[in-house]
């Protein structure tokens, strides 16, 4: 990836003027990977919603605090629940070979994390409210970050950023401009990144249609952040 610029290359998103965005204790600091640990203390052990009931440890995220690039799921497994980490398993291998293979870039390279920070029981898909206490946090690390695009992997990550319950057929196309709700970044200069929808990894290990369309989308992702795909891919 090219080297981080200071100034944002997203059109800036529409703003309410009558939002009322309460000042984070991150944006006190310059430094992005000392903005994320402030924001995970705030988090703390979190007790917001039930999902806490049964989860083995919280799922903040992982990645470099100043990448371009950031991926969003759904919410952590089993396996990521066991870690501590997202995307550690199958679903994860799946997400390495896009970063690796496809993209020709090192996964501690981008920044990745959930919609929900604790594992639904069972897998299920997580919860409006569940969501809703989650996302501030969310949207904490995205202004903290400041990527240049961010990835929604599935459905239900891009229909919880955007908000909307639209196909993923209709959300795929093209780029979104995008701004986390409800919060600032501490650098003036930043209004906002491009938005991209994609398939979920775990839904391309069987469906090889899917794996092709996947791969039209990391392809125009790779363009918008001036990257050439990796021999291999071609």
């Amino acid at each position: 990836m090219s080297p981080r610029k200071t100034t944002a290359a997203a059109v800036p998103v529409k703003e309410n003027i009558f939002e009322a965005i309460a000042p984070q204790p991150e944006q006190s600091v310059s430094d992005p990977g000392q903005a994320l640990r402030i924001i995970r203390e705030d988090l703390g052990d979190c007790t917001r919603c039930v999902l806490h009931k049964q989860r083995k440890q919280i799922v903040f995220g992982v990645g470099n605090p100043t990448a371009e690039l950031m991926f969003v799921g759904e919410g952590p497994g089993a396996d990521e629940d066991e870690k501590g980490e997202p995307f550690v398993g199958s679903a994860g291998r799946q997400l390495n070979k896009m970063i690796n293979d496809e993209m020709g870039i090192e996964r501690e390279q981008v920044y990745i994390a959930n919609i929900v920070k604790c594992r639904p029981p069972g897998n299920r898909k997580p919860k409006r409210e569940e969501c809703a206490k989650c996302s501030p946090f969310l949207m904490r690390q995205i202004a903290a970050i400041k990527p240049k695009v961010i990835v929604a992997l599935g459905a239900t990550a891009a229909k919880r950023l955007l908000p909307t319950s639209s196909p993923i057929a209709q959300l795929r196309r093209g780029f979104r401009d995008y701004r986390p709700a409800g919060v600032r970044s501490n650098d003036p200069n930043w209004h906002g990144c491009k938005l991209k929808v994609t398939y979920h990894p775990a839904s391309r290990r069987g469906e090889w249609r899917q794996k092709g369309e996947a791969w039209k989308d990391l392809q125009m992702v790779m363009k918008e952040l001036g990257m050439k795909a990796p021999k291999a891919s071609t």
